[in-house]
């Protein structure tokens, strides 16, 4: 079998960029799916009212040419659902004009992997080991869309280590080993934090460098420690664009 020589800088120009974005409820991860160029997403849950037209013009105002105002979706309400939104995202994603793929969120989504599993299975270790096989398969599937930016959105969750007794956050999913192994798929994995200015309003940020207590890693070394929640912006950053 012939080897495929390719370089770092060609992989990620084809390959495109793949991020773990996770935050607390009400941060605006969904919202951020708006942010990638020309996206579509997949989703198993019914909170897309953040993606409404006039909530995105609220926030970003009218007419901004890098913010999708009609984001499509495909929603998903079992496995087979969520086997056929791969398979057509691998296939026809590209050709109908979409440049990148949002799961939001990947924790939502793993439930509806694990309420199949627990069909399958009366014993629930071996509902919880389906789920670890057949969710993280399923990560690694949709991060190895060809082509196209992928951006996976994790609930937050917080752990406790026991040496330091320091409380820990990063990516959640269901299961003791799903959450944790996120971090492990991609090259950039980012905290949606949120925080207040001198005046007190509110502003959100991506936190890319980790801290004591946040998972964060940019492995592109281009984006500054706290970046614009604008996934477009961010990607032009990381590809020198």
């Amino acid at each position: 079998m012939a080897l495929e020589f390719s370089t770092a800088n060609e992989a990620t120009d084809v390959g495109g960029v793949k991020v773990c974005v996770y935050g607390g409820s009400g941060t605006g991860k969904t919202v951020l799916m708006s942010t990638m160029p020309s996206p579509i997403l997949i989703s198993a849950e019914s909170g897309l009212l953040s993606l409404r037209k006039s909530n995105l013009e609220r926030i970003f105002g009218a007419g901004h040419a890098a913010i999708d105002y009609d984001v499509k979706v495909i929603k998903v309400k079992d496995v087979t659902d969520l086997t056929a939104a791969h398979q057509w995202c691998e296939a026809h994603a590209w050709s109908n004009g979409f440049r990148s793929v949002g799961l939001d969120s990947i924790s939502e989504i793993l439930e509806v992997i694990l309420a199949n599993a627990k069909k399958v299975h009366k014993d629930p270790r071996k509902a919880y080991g389906d789920l670890q096989d057949e969710g993280l398969d399923l990560v690694r599937k949709f991060r190895d869309l060809p082509g196209l930016n992928v951006c996976v959105a994790a609930k937050m969750e917080a752990t406790k280590d026991e040496m330091s007794g320091i409380t820990k956050y990063g990516p959640g999913a269901p299961g003791s080993k799903v959450g944790p192994a996120l971090p492990y798929f991609f090259d950039e994995v980012f905290g949606l934090r949120m925080n207040k200015d001198g005046d007190g309003k509110d502003y959100r940020y991506l936190m890319t460098q980790p801290d004591i207590q946040y998972e964060a890693k940019d492995r592109s070394g281009m984006l500054a420690p706290m970046e614009y929640p604008h996934l477009g912006a961010v990607f032009n950053k990381i590809l020198s664009v």
